[in-house]
């Protein structure tokens, strides 16, 4: 049993890598981090992570947006509100050629942090 949990626990389907608050912020002390929050202009402006991009997720505009102002070349760390639309924006840029990390938790759990 314990063999199985350990396989579904690490065995994700998507392959979508997460990221930890406190991984995320070791990365983020390097200046030229491309991070995107994929949440709502509203929700944008109730509170983010400094030096984030704006690319709503449900917008229909997400991915050529996306595509026009991020560098493939280069990795990119997401975040939403809790993780679930954080881990949507990793597979759509995924599939176009990125390496993504999905904040695990999303903003909520920054914000918890007291980052």
């Amino acid at each position: 049993l314990l063999i199985i949990l350990a396989c579904f626990i690490s065995c994700d389907s998507d392959d979508i890598q997460t990221i930890s608050v406190n991984e995320l912020s070791e990365v983020l002390k390097n200046n030229n981090v491309q991070l995107v929050d994929v949440r709502t202009q509203k929700e944008y402006n109730l509170g983010y992570i400094d030096n984030a991009q704006l690319i709503d997720v449900k917008s229909n505009s997400f991915e050529s947006i996306a595509l026009e102002k991020l560098d493939k070349n280069k990795p990119v760390y997401i975040y939403c509100r809790s993780g679930k639309r954080g881990k949507t924006a990793c597979e759509i840029l995924k599939e176009k050629g990125f390496t993504v990390y999905n904040l695990e938790g999303g903003f909520l759990k920054w914000k918890t942090k007291n980052k």
